[in-house]
């Protein structure tokens, strides 16, 4: 008996895969209406609303089926369904244009954009919080700040901002070592020249 409601489905099975299919499709227009913000989770009001987004759609995506098939049926659809969008996503760029929207600049030159701002309803000390963390002390010190698709925050710092790479380390080396010889060369000369002098 207790096996019997484990694994037998009270749904059938179509039925279970358009409830997938149409809550996945649901959540994806909401997500993309909501915008970038609601997958940025820069305040923990937007973390509050997306954990209870998976409980409040429960229901529609199981129905009445409480089986451990069924629920696994269930997730297996909606696994399969993410890795076919991601993956048509991937190779139709149109089409993850659609699906996620494109980057949004919020920080240009050192300013915050703010129809930018307005439009994805982000407070600036939730931008600058978020630079912070990837280096920046200031929103000033930033060449670019933009929005990702998937809700990440990408910052660029100004030139003068950035940190040293071993690119910059190795040049500075090269031409400290050329500025080296040319000094060692010129001292070279000049006491050949002193010692010719007062050989004659």
């Amino acid at each position: 008996m207790i096996w019997n409601d484990l694994w037998q489905m009270q749904i059938p099975l179509l039925e279970k895969v358009l409830r997938t299919v149409l809550v996945y499709g649901g959540l994806v227009v909401l997500l993309r209406l909501a915008g970038k913000r609601d997958l940025a989770q820069l305040n923990s009001f937007d973390l509050v609303v997306l954990l209870l987004l998976s409980n409040v759609v429960q229901n529609a995506v199981i129905g009445s089926d409480n089986s451990v098939s069924g629920g696994l049926f269930g997730a297996a659809v909606l696994v399969a369904l993410n890795a076919v969008v991601v993956r048509l996503a991937n190779r139709y760029p149109r089409l993850q244009r659609v699906f996620e929207g494109i980057p949004t600049v919020l920080v240009r030159d050192g300013q915050p954009v703010p129809n930018a701002l307005r439009r994805l309803g982000l407070r600036r000390g939730d931008v600058a919080a978020a630079c912070r963390s990837q280096g920046a002390d200031d929103i000033g010190e930033i060449e670019e700040a933009t929005l990702s698709p998937g809700g990440s925050i990408v910052v660029t710092l100004a030139k003068e901002n950035r940190d040293v790479t071993v690119a910059d380390l190795r040049r500075a080396h090269a031409e400290l070592v050329l500025q080296i010889r040319g000094e060692l060369d010129t001292a070279v000369r000049d006491l050949e020249q002193h010692l010719a002098g007062g050989a004659g």
